[in-house]
């Protein structure tokens, strides 16, 4: 069995990851910055991104597998990353309310050995219903929102203010596993071949 690289310290990555292979993989931190800024249209910037992660922690090893993502939330050509101060967040809540917005994830699987380099996206539609000002400050003072993409958490508080979701739920969470199982077929792993 290849040696799994989850290139992440992302809590609900290493979650999603864990329900297809079970704990058979290592987690490394890229030290790869993301700029939400560059000139790209969002599903070709979280390919870059994602891309860039995990070359940047592939580069460190000489086996393995790595798996990298990005997320990004788009509403309105608008792309939403970490909001990182409650004012930004309450300002993207106050954006989406009664509104459907498109989370987009780019996932890159790199085989180290045989210098192969994979990628797909995804996109899954989600609805938020009116918010109210009371909801978005109780939801932002909870810190919840600083560290997500979009500002809000769909597997947290936040779950109260989604209608409807249309597409890959893992995606939201940071990691599209339908695709992901793809990519690591296509690199040559079975993940029925580990043990849970």
């Amino acid at each position: 069995m290849k040696k799994i690289i989850l290139a992440s310290v992302s809590y609900r990555r290493r979650e999603l990851l864990t329900l297809l292979i079970g704990n058979n993989f290592e987690v490394q931190a890229s030290s790869y910055e993301e700029d939400n800024n560059l000139n790209l249209p969002p599903k070709e910037l979280v390919l870059f991104h994602a891309l860039e992660k995990g070359r940047d922690v592939a580069s460190k090893l000489s086996e393995g597998v790595v798996i990298s993502a990005d997320v990004v939330v788009i509403f309105n050509n608008e792309i939403f990353g970490k909001p990182h101060t409650p004012e930004k967040a309450k300002e993207m809540l106050q954006k989406m309310s009664g509104q459907t917005v498109e989370v987009i994830s780019g996932i890159a699987v790199i085989d180290i050995e045989n210098k192969k380099e994979l990628q797909d996206f995804e996109i899954t539609k989600v609805k938020f219903k009116s918010l109210t000002e009371q909801e978005i400050s109780d939801y932002v003072a909870t810190g919840d929102p600083l560290d997500k993409a979009g500002g809000f958490g769909v597997q947290g508080q936040a779950a109260v203010f989604i209608e409807r979701i249309e597409g890959d739920y893992p995606n939201i969470l940071g990691l599209p596993l339908f695709k992901l199982n793809a990519l690591l077929k296509q690199s040559g792993i079975n993940i029925f071949d580990y043990k849970i």
